[in-house]
Formats: structure tokens, C-alpha cells, sequence
């Protein structure tokens, strides 16, 4: 049996990352002469071509793009098992990469990483803050966090607990166009709409006693930052549905009142993500447990189901 090639397919997982031969060359510590020969014999082996290359740009061919995780998956358990047998002899250490959405980052992400630093001074953290989407293999991502349903994927998935969400809007907006008293009611009135999710037109809701409602929205604002719909939330141009660590300081000066409250939307887990694959990088582990414990006790801070992953 002919082994892999696997120093091959590490080096496009690189390549992948870094988006040109250069950059990769220079995060192995190798000759570009050596990435691009490499990528060669890998796509000769393949039978495919894995990059379109021109003078100014690399993009990945179709054939590239569904071997790419594959690649990730192969350098990150190679890396893994050696970091495994080295793991007893020193403290976990070397770069993890986080991506988080925007406001939820800034406000509990980053404390918490503050203090994972604190008790391991060899582990350095790049911290990517967007909400919109982050293709975790493509970008190199080792943890990244999601507050939303998710879709199946072949990422590894930890629901680390939901997150309350409010419909709110301002009282003197309620005081002018009237409080809807029931879901349908907003189908009459100016909604904001949050575009990061699966289907942003159709808000849900449920009761205690088990009646569910579905209604399509619409509004003036369609935005994929919900810290941008705040401003014309206070000044009173429509209501929006948003977790509640985002508007928890409006809802108690009472800039923005929250309706509707015996009802309770989809939640939308907080989830954590990282790469295909079984193994990972103790470092990768370490932050992994760090912020789940973490974060699992600040939903208790911004939700009222039970937070069992």
C-alpha cells in the first residue's frame, strides 16, 4: 500500500490558510519553491488541479475547495498528536485563533480570554469580532463561537447553552402605534430584520401551554449588526427582535421596552465550533474547556431555559 503523501497535503491545508504560497512558505519555515512543488505533486497524485493561479490572485477550483477540509483535518491531527506526547513535559502553548459575533465578543468573550491568558502565559489568542460568517476551515479558525439555530454540518458542534431573545421597541413607539398583544400583531408593524440567520423574515414564538405562532415581518432596516438597529430602535422607527446581553442596559434605563414577554421566541443557542476532526491541539482543548464552563454560567445571566448542552 502507498502511503499518503501527507507532508503534501499539510502544506496545501497552508496554503488554504494563508491564501498564497509565499505566506505559507513563510509560517512552515520553507522555501516557496518548496510549497509550490508540493502542491504539485499533490495535485499529480490527485489527478486534479486544487488552485487557479494567476499573477495576482489564488483561488481554490471546486475540487480544492472539498478536499480543503480534509487537509485541515489531517494538519491539525498531525499537530495534535504531536503536541499529545510532548503535552506532559510543558504547559500547552503556541497561537488559537477565535472568532466570536461583534458585541457578544466584546462583552463576555474577551474577559473570559482575559483570564484564560492569565493561567496560560504560553498560549497566544487572535480574536476575530463579526457577525457575519466565518468559514471556520477556509479562515483557519480553531474555536469559534455562534449565537444562532445551526444548519448540519461537518464542523464539531457544543451547545453551550440559548440565549433569551426580546422583541422590543421604544414606549413611545408602542405609545403611538399600539403594544401588539399576540405574535400576528407584528405583521402590522415596522420590524427590524436581523439577516445572519437561516430564514430572518419569519419570527416564531411559543407558549407555556404549548400554542405556537409564525409571523412574516418586514420593516425598514435589514441589517446584520444588531448594535445598528439601537439607534432608530430609541428613536422610536420600528421594534426588532435581539438577545438580551445586547439590550439589557436599554430595557433597565428604559430607552426600549420589551412586549410580548408571555411568549417565548426559538431560542437561539450560544454554540461553540471548531474544525472537523478528533483530535486538536492541547492548547485548543484548554481554551475550549475554559470558555464553556465560562460562558455556560453567563447564560444563566441572559436566559430562562435550562442550559444543558
Amino acid at each position: 500500500m502507498k502511503l499518503p503523501d501527507f507532508e503534501a497535503w499539510a502544506v496545501f491545508a497552508a496554503v488554504v490558510e494563508h491564501r498564497s504560497f509565499s505566506a505559507a512558505a513563510d509560517a512552515l519555515a520553507v522555501s516557496k519553491a518548496t510549497v509550490s512543488k508540493a502542491i504539485t505533486r499533490l495535485e499529480g497524485r490527485l489527478g486534479t488541479t486544487l488552485f487557479h493561479r494567476t499573477s495576482r490572485r489564488l483561488t481554490l477550483t471546486d475540487s480544492g475547495r472539498s478536499l480543503a477540509e480534509h487537509a485541515q483535518r489531517i494538519l491539525s491531527e498531525g499537530q495534535s498528536a504531536e503536541e499529545a506526547a510532548f503535552e506532559s513535559a510543558s504547559a500547552p502553548a503556541g497561537l488559537v485563533r477565535v472568532a466570536a459575533p461583534l458585541t457578544f465578543g466584546i462583552r463576555s468573550v474577551a474577559p473570559a480570554l482575559a483570564d484564560f491568558m492569565k493561567l496560560y502565559p504560553g498560549i497566544k489568542v487572535e480574536l476575530r469580532l463579526s457577525d457575519a460568517f466565518v468559514d471556520i476551515v477556509g479562515e483557519g479558525i480553531d474555536v469559534a463561537l455562534r449565537i444562532a439555530e445551526l444548519p448540519d454540518s461537518s464542523l464539531r458542534a457544543r451547545r453551550i447553552g440559548p440565549v433569551l431573545m426580546h422583541i422590543v421597541g421604544s414606549p413611545a413607539y408602542f405609545d403611538r402605534v399600539g403594544r401588539p398583544r399576540h405574535p400576528a400583531d407584528l405583521a402590522h408593524h415596522a420590524c427590524f430584520v436581523y439577516t445572519n440567520t437561516a430564514n430572518p423574515d419569519v419570527w416564531r414564538f411559543r407558549k407555556a401551554g404549548g400554542e405556537e405562532a409564525a409571523v412574516r415581518v418586514d420593516g425598514p432596516i435589514r441589517t446584520d449588526s444588531g448594535d445598528a438597529m439601537i439607534p432608530a430602535l430609541e428613536a422610536g422607527l420600528g421594534v426588532a427582535r435581539l438577545p438580551d446581553f445586547l439590550v439589557r442596559e436599554e430595557l433597565a434605563r428604559g430607552s426600549l421596552e420589551a412586549i410580548l414577554e408571555d411568549w417565548s421566541l426559538s431560542a437561539a443557542g450560544l454554540h461553540l465550533l471548531t474544525p472537523p476532526g478528533t483530535l486538536r491541539p492541547a492548547r485548543v482543548e484548554a481554551l475550549i474547556e475554559f470558555l464553556s464552563d465560562r460562558l455556560r454560567k453567563n447564560c444563566g445571566k441572559f436566559h430562562l431555559e435550562d442550559s444543558t448542552p
